[in-house]
C-alpha cells in the first residue's frame, strides 16, 4: 500500500485513515485521554441504562428518552474510538471500503437521532411544566414509542444518502483519508467527480434539520421559561427550573461543540488540519462522556439510585 496515494482506482477495496495529520509522533500519548474519555462514556451510559431498567419509578417518558440518548452516545463513541485507538497504538490504518461507509452512516445517523431525541425531551419538559395535569395522558407509552420510532427513522433516512452517494463516486485520486474516522466530507473530497450534490445535501442536513431542531427546542424553552416566571414564589420557580437543568446542560454540550467544529471547518482556512481533526473528535466524544455525568449529578432520582447501588454492592 506504499503507493496507494498515487495509484488510480475507481472502486477502492480499502481506505487509509491517517489519524491526526502532523501529530503522528504523538499518537501514542494522544490516545491516552481519548481512551479515558471512551471508558467514561461506556461505563457512564451503561450505568444510566442499568439504573433506569432496575428502578421502576424511573419508567417514564423523560427517562425513556434519556436511555435513547445513552444508546446513541454508546453507538457514536463505539463507532469511532476503537478504530481510532487501533490507529494510535497499533498503526492499523486500513479500513474496508464498505466498513468505512457503514461507519459514516452510524456516526452521522445517530448524531441526527440524538438531535431529534433532545427535541422530544424538550417536548416532555414543556408538557410536564406547562400542562402537568395532562402529562401522563399526553405522553403515554404509545406516544413515546411513536416519537422514538420517528426519531430513528428520520435519522436513518436522512443520512442514508450520505453512504449511497459516496458509494457511487469514482475514486481516482487517493485512498488516504486525513482523519481518524470516515467523516462524510473527508471521504467525499477523495472522489474525482462533481460531488456538489453530496456537499449541498450535507449542508441541508446541517442547516435545515439541526436548525429546525434548535428552533423547536428554543420554542419549547421559551414557553417553559414563561411558565416558570409566572409561578408565585421564588422557591417554586427554582424547583421547577431545576427539573430542566440537566437537559439544558446536555443540549449545550451537544450543540456548542458541533457549532464550533462546523464554523472552524468552513471558515477556519488558516487553522491547522490537526486542529480540525482534534476538534471533530472532541465534538463526537464530549457529549458521550459528559451526558451520563450531567444526568447522574443533576438528576436526583438517578443520583440517589446510583449511590444506593454502590453502597449496596459494597456491603
Amino acid at each position: 500500500m506504499s503507493d496507494s496515494n498515487t495509484t488510480a482506482f475507481t472502486n477502492p477495496s480499502t481506505f487509509i485513515l491517517l489519524g491526526i495529520p502532523g501529530l503522528e509522533a504523538s499518537h501514542v500519548w494522544i490516545a491516552i485521554p481519548f481512551c479515558i474519555m471512551y471508558a467514561i462514556a461506556v461505563l457512564g451510559n451503561f450505568a444510566i441504562l442499568y439504573v433506569v431498567k432496575m428502578d421502576l419509578s424511573l419508567h417514564g417518558p423523560m427517562y425513556y428518552f434519556l436511555c435513547m440518548v445513552a444508546i446513541t452516545d454508546l453507538v457514536v463513541s463505539s463507532s469511532i474510538m476503537p478504530k481510532t485507538l487501533s490507529i494510535f497504538w497499533f498503526n492499523f490504518k486500513e479500513i474496508d471500503f464498505n466498513a468505512c461507509l457503514t461507519q459514516m452512516f452510524f456516526i452521522h445517523g445517530f448524531l441526527v437521532m440524538e438531535s431529534g431525541i433532545f427535541v422530544a425531551m424538550a417536548l416532555d419538559r414543556y408538557v410536564a411544566i406547562c400542562d402537568p395535569l395532562r402529562h401522563s395522558t399526553i405522553l403515554t407509552n404509545s406516544v413515546v414509542t411513536k416519537i422514538s420510532l420517528a426519531v430513528v427513522l428520520r435519522g436513518s433516512l436522512l443520512v442514508l444518502p450520505y453512504s449511497l452517494l459516496a458509494r457511487q463516486w469514482p475514486y481516482c485520486k487517493t485512498n488516504i483519508i486525513l482523519h481518524t474516522h470516515c467523516e462524510h466530507m473527508a471521504v467525499v473530497k477523495l472522489a474525482c467527480a462533481d460531488t456538489h450534490i453530496s456537499s449541498y445535501y450535507g449542508l441541508f442536513v446541517l442547516l435545515f434539520v439541526r436548525g429546525l431542531d434548535v428552533f423547536f427546542i428554543t420554542l419549547s424553552y421559551t414557553q417553559i421559561l414563561r411558565a416558570i416566571f409566572s409561578l408565585p414564589t421564588k422557591d417554586a420557580r427554582i424547583k421547577t427550573f431545576g427539573t430542566c437543568v440537566s437537559h439544558l446542560f446536555a443540549i449545550l454540550v451537544f450543540y456548542i461543540p458541533h457549532l464550533f467544529s462546523s464554523l472552524t471547518h468552513r471558515y477556519g482556512t488558516n487553522v491547522p488540519l490537526h486542529f480540525h481533526v482534534l476538534i471533530a473528535n472532541m465534538y463526537l466524544m464530549m457529549p458521550s462522556m459528559l451526558n451520563p455525568i450531567i444526568y447522574g449529578v443533576r438528576t436526583k432520582q438517578i443520583r440517589s439510585r446510583l449511590l444506593w447501588l454502590i453502597a449496596h454492592r459494597g456491603t
